[in-house]
């Protein structure tokens, strides 16, 4: 097993801006069709979501767009392309809700991450969120600046009354 794959919530990669540039409003999880030289590369805990967004086309498939999982690097030819679309695995009625709601009230799909499940299969969190504005990530920032202050003060304030 890679050090990199056995991280605490066992995601290969997350999607750190998301929770930061979205609000989350439903989370789902997708099954990922791969070529055997980008499993292999996720193995290596190698690949990004950082500009990554779903995409559902005209004829009801849901595609991860710009993920990025570089070439494998014991690959041959049979290598893939690094950005390709990839296409997720979800029920017709999730994609049927799904895109309901993108096209109605101003919501859009985002991965969250991928990671394995425990068949060994790669499994992508994605979610139905809607963007922040400026001050609503402004004020999402600060409240966790003052949960921290507050964590900070208990714990300087438990360490002088036990010693």
């Amino acid at each position: 097993m890679s050090s990199k794959k056995s991280k605490s919530d066992g995601a290969i990669v997350t999607n750190r801006r998301a929770r930061h540039d979205y609000e989350i409003e439903d989370t789902y999880e997708a099954g990922l069709v791969l070529t055997g030289t980008e499993v292999k590369s996720l193995r290596e805990g190698r690949a990004s979501l950082a500009e990554a967004f779903i995409d559902i086309d005209r004829r009801g498939e849901v595609w991860l767009e710009n993920a990025n999982i570089p070439e494998y690097l014991n690959g041959t030819w049979t290598n893939h392309a690094p950005k390709r679309r990839r296409k997720l695995l979800l029920h017709a009625q999730q994609i049927a809700k799904l895109s309901r709601q993108t096209e109605a009230k101003g919501y859009t799909i985002i991965p969250l991450d991928l990671h394995f499940n425990e068949d060994g299969r790669v499994k992508a969190t994605i979610a139905l969120a809607r963007g922040k504005r400026e001050y609503d990530k402004r004020q999402t920032l600060r409240e966790e600046q003052d949960k921290r202050d507050a964590q900070r003060a208990m714990r300087a304030r438990n360490m002088r009354a036990m010693g």
